[in-house]
């Protein structure tokens, strides 16, 4: 079996039904949908048009969440539903970056992940989806694809239908007869301050689809910048910029109604990009140089100067696993990353990486201060190269994991940059080199590490074209929209520039510079963090 939807959008009437049956049935909470109709409106008075779409999980034949979910509590059954766990949910929300659809949300009451099921337990016992019975103009069909004889096998043969966002090769299974590009497509349609019967209210955790808070549109040049394809009344294609906000529209296109865009991931992720790669590049700086000093291809290390640098860099190391658990919403349940790891997430092996790293870079560290504590056994000449075999693997994997990780999460397409791991990996070395530099005065290396940083930071950024319409949104808001600041003014300016500037002035300024560099790095990783999440997937 393999179970999917058809939306006859020649019949709805918008009349929410479906939504509200959803909610009866499932018990959602109020602020949060697992179904919703949205509607938008197109066309010059007066001859203005809204078209409607019933929105929600697209039960997917590839499904990306269930990938990224470290638990395993996102699965698909063998009849082709996506259904998810609530017992098992951590409430890491990697789901909802990976989701192309914007079709899951954290339930306020749970605290973990929830979307459309197909309504399964109904499913189970012989029934239809709840929203199938109550659709007055049974505009919503549901059934097994794989049943010639079943009724949305026969309707697929016998129209033409569209899905959401084809070219993210996930293959939807929920197919719409004469679906409306205005509605498929998210960034085709803005979303003003108020819809037909609710106001976009104001909320840390919720966002419009064109930037505020509020939903409001910043300024009519905005909508400039992204031209949008429209059809005119008497359905001739017409191109023209979108002007909203208080003018007379050529052709007004903006949504009547939907649901509040989540934004899953706030300021530890950022935070906990800095404190990793000040922990991951020390202990892998020194880790490489003592394989090195080993091998007799440099001189020993001081280990009377390297070991402040250690104990900072352990520190910065709890404070990353502090950020990581704090930032699940469900902390109390952080151990399953542990105990019941789905080995193809990102987030399972980074936890196991973070683990292994700990356990090493802990272990010598204590190797190195026990003579401090007076057990000094001479045991650390001995274990030194063979914690530096077990530490440099598991620092580079904890420095870089963050990018494919990242990369994993499908709904976020500026994420998915080749040259992320080359970053990421670069930030740490500097990171690491400049923390070392702050004890033992060897800046040289951390000065040629901050200009490959910038150097390939600017390329990448700048250069690399991103790879579909959101990511070229997005990648524009970080560098020269709405996140310009924490990009250019902290990013490369206090990150970059301002450390070779102050070592410009002496070495007496080097401490200053690597805590410059560190805040650069907080607002560079802002910048990439938040800047794809302001773009609503539906």
């Amino acid at each position: 079996m393999n179970f999917g939807f058809v939306m006859d959008n020649r019949s709805c009437i918008g009349c929410h039904a479906c939504s509200t049956a959803c909610k009866s049935e499932n018990q959602v909470p109020l602020g949060v949908h697992r179904t919703w109709v949205k509607a938008v409106e197109a066309g010059q008075y007066p001859d203005v048009r809204r078209s409607f779409q019933v929105t929600r999980c697209n039960h997917c034949s590839n499904p990306p969440c269930v990938r990224i979910c470290p638990v395993s509590a996102m699965v698909q059954r063998d009849d082709g539903i996506v259904d998810f766990d609530s017992d098992a949910c951590i409430g890491c929300k990697a789901c909802m970056q990976a989701c192309p659809y914007d079709a899951i949300h954290i339930d306020p009451e749970t605290h973990t992940a929830a979307k459309c099921h197909y309504c399964a337990h109904r499913v189970d016992v012989g029934l239809e989806p709840a929203c199938v019975v109550v659709c007055p103009e049974h505009a919503i069909i549901a059934g097994d694809l794989d049943d010639p004889e079943s009724e949305i096998s026969r309707t697929l043969a016998k129209h033409n239908v569209t899905v959401r966002k084809p070219e993210q090769g996930t293959a939807p299974k929920v197919f719409y007869i004469e679906g409306n590009e205005l509605s498929l497509r998210p960034s085709a349609a803005a979303v003003p301050k108020s819809f037909a019967f609710a106001d976009v209210v104001d909320d840390p955790h919720h966002i419009g689809a064109v930037g505020t808070r509020t939903g409001i549109p910043r300024e009519t040049k905005d909508h400039d910048r992204y031209p949008v394809r429209v059809p005119d009344p008497q359905g001739l294609p017409r191109s023209g910029p979108l002007h909203i906000g208080g003018r007379m529209a050529e052709h007004m296109v903006q949504v009547a109604y939907t649901s509040r865009h989540h934004v899953p991931w706030h300021w530890p992720i950022p935070t906990y990009m800095v404190t990793k790669g000040i922990a991951a590049g020390v202990f892998g700086v020194v880790a490489l140089q003592t394989l090195l000093a080993t091998a007799g291809l440099m001189a020993p290390v001081v280990w009377s100067t390297v070991a402040p640098a250690l104990g900072v860099a352990l520190v910065m190391l709890f404070v990353t696993l502090g950020l990581l658990v704090y930032d699940l919403d469900r902390p109390d349940r952080f151990f399953y990353l542990l105990v019941r790891p789905q080995w193809r997430s990102w987030v399972a092996r980074a936890a196991w990486i973070l683990s292994g790293f700990a356990f090493a870079s802990v272990g010598w560290t204590a190797v190195e201060l026990a003579p401090l504590w007076g057990l000094d056994l001479g045991l650390a000449d001995a274990l030194r190269p063979f914690f530096a075999v077990l530490t440099l693997p598991t620092a580079v994997l904890a420095a870089v994991y963050t990018a494919f990780l990242f990369a994993q999460a499908e709904g976020r397409d500026l994420w998915q940059s080749p040259a992320l791991p080359v970053q990421v990996a670069l930030h740490a070395t500097a990171l690491g080199l400049g923390t070392l530099a702050v004890f033992d005065g060897s800046w040289m290396p951390f000065i040629v590490a901050v200009l490959l940083s910038v150097g390939v930071t600017l390329v990448a950024d700048l250069t690399v074209a991103p790879p579909s319409e959101l990511a070229r949104r997005a990648a524009r808001d970080m560098t020269w929209g709405r996140f310009a600041m924490p990009y250019w003014g902290l990013g490369i300016g206090l990150g970059h520039v301002v450390p070779l500037a102050l070592l410009g002035l002496g070495e007496a300024w080097g401490p200053l510079a690597i805590g410059c560099a560190a805040l650069g790095l907080l607002g560079w990783s802002w910048a990439l963090v938040m800047a794809p999440q302001q773009l609503s997937n539906s």
